[in-house]
């Protein structure tokens, strides 16, 4: 059973983990480091949970306690029960959802055994913005893709906005790093995978007529918002697909995007 702690000091050094959660740049170098991540809402919180990582710690306004009750005699770690006003003090913004907690990281699996067990598979290539990563993580979870491969510089799936806007879907579908891109890329290709890039190029095939659908193993490639996949992505992919649009649009939002490629390479399959 975790210990109830009430805390009223917003500089109290056991509330470090929840510090200065509004300064992105801080906060992006600082819980890879320190193998830590903030789940943020009790949706989230649970899902974490299930998913089997484990809490350091817990931050609750008051009224949350009883909501979260079970969570707090279930695990070990220390639960500190906060005012609203210590819980903006401490993060730098209103705590809407009443509920965070500090989880332990688990380490990265490698590419070569998340590709092992899958045959849809998502790769994103320098998608730096949380909001987006999130979105494409959670159309993944929905749609039945497999896994997701990120390249280096793509942003953490598990920063405070990926996890929270894709309602804890991060925790659902395996992730790993490509260290060296686009090379790595081949590797995705040795393990029998076509490389699918979705780019709105004049010269890309319409999705629906390439029919990733069946095909045996599908990787299908995303660039970031409006930039796109970059020209050595472009050229290490297999065939380049795109969306069929009208009314003169040329293109959607990565996330946007994702989820009607994903259907596409999806259709028909079982979704567990």
């Amino acid at each position: 059973m975790a210990e109830l702690i009430t805390i009223d000091d917003p500089d109290d050094p056991r509330l470090r983990d929840y510090t200065r959660l509004t300064d992105v740049e801080l906060r992006r170098r600082r819980e890879p480091a320190e193998g830590l991540f903030i789940a943020e809402g009790e949706k989230v919180i649970r899902r974490a949970r299930h998913a089997g990582y484990q809490m350091r710690s817990m931050l609750l306004s008051a009224k949350w306690v009883d909501t979260m009750r079970d969570v707090i005699d279930e695990v070990p770690a220390p639960v500190y029960a906060v005012s609203p006003d210590v819980a903006e003090q401490v993060t730098g913004y209103h705590v809407h959802r009443g509920a965070l907690a500090s989880m332990e990281r688990k380490p990265l699996p490698d590419a070569a055994d998340v590709l092992a067990e899958a045959r849809r598979i998502v790769v994103m290539e320098a998608v730096n913005d949380h909001t987006n990563i999130g979105a494409v993580f959670r159309s993944a979870a929905a749609l039945g893709m497999d896994a997701v491969l990120l390249s280096p510089d793509c942003a953490d799936p598990l920063y405070r906005r990926s996890v929270k806007v894709s309602m804890g879907a991060v925790f659902s579908v395996p992730y790993a790093r490509l260290e060296q891109w686009p090379r790595d890329l081949e590797t995705v290709r040795e393990g029998g995978f076509r490389l699918l890039a979705l780019t709105p190029d004049a010269k890309a095939e319409d999705i629906d007529v390439v029919a990733p659908h069946r095909m045996e193993r599908v990787a299908l490639m995303l660039g970031a918002e409006g930039e796109g996949l970059s020209t050595r992505a472009l050229v290490a992919a297999d065939q380049w697909v795109r969306i069929p649009m009208a009314h003169g649009v040329d293109s959607l939002n990565v996330g946007a995007a994702a989820a009607v490629a994903f259907y596409a390479v999806t259709a028909g399959r079982p979704v567990a």
